[in-house]
């Protein structure tokens, strides 16, 4: 529950935390058990894979994609988040054993490797390779810092 503007709101925030987890040979990723339940009851077993502009991929209900798609204007102003969002994008399956393959396409853009680390933020997930993850962060912190970015 969260107090915003004289109102208490519930938020449903069910995905949240970090995984380390590693590709197996055919590059499919298995999603921890804790989280299974709940991505299936979203998604009803229809999910969205997209590779994102800041260097991961996110993985989510094919619902929730397609509300966010639904967002963009068709004028140039949203060309490149239709690129991302609709041309970089999987519908992949979760099988029996909770595996998802992600597309060797949207991994390579990605530069996701064997290890990668899943993060639940919120609505979604995103899927970093390891060694850009920590990249990412090294980044962050030093522009928080006021420097420039390695």
């Amino acid at each position: 529950m969260v107090f915003c503007g004289g109102f208490l709101l519930a938020l449903s925030l069910a995905f949240s935390g970090v995984s380390a987890l590693s590709l197996d040979v055919k590059g499919r990723m298995t999603i921890p058990t804790r989280y299974r339940d709940e991505l299936l009851a979203r998604s009803q077993g229809a999910l969205a894979l997209v590779e994102s502009d800041d260097g991961c991929l996110l993985l989510m209900a094919q619902s929730l994609w397609a509300e966010k798609v639904a967002l963009f204007s068709s004028d140039d102003r949203d060309a490149e988040r239709r690129r991302f969002w609709m041309g970089l994008s999987d519908t992949p399956e979760m099988d029996a054993q909770g595996r998802v393959l992600i597309n060797p396409v949207l991994r390579e853009g990605a530069h996701i490797q064997r290890d990668v680390i899943l993060l639940g933020v919120g609505e979604l997930f995103e899927i970093w390779d390891a060694s850009a993850l920590e990249l990412h962060k090294q980044a962050v912190r030093q522009r928080k810092r006021g420097g420039s970015a390695m």
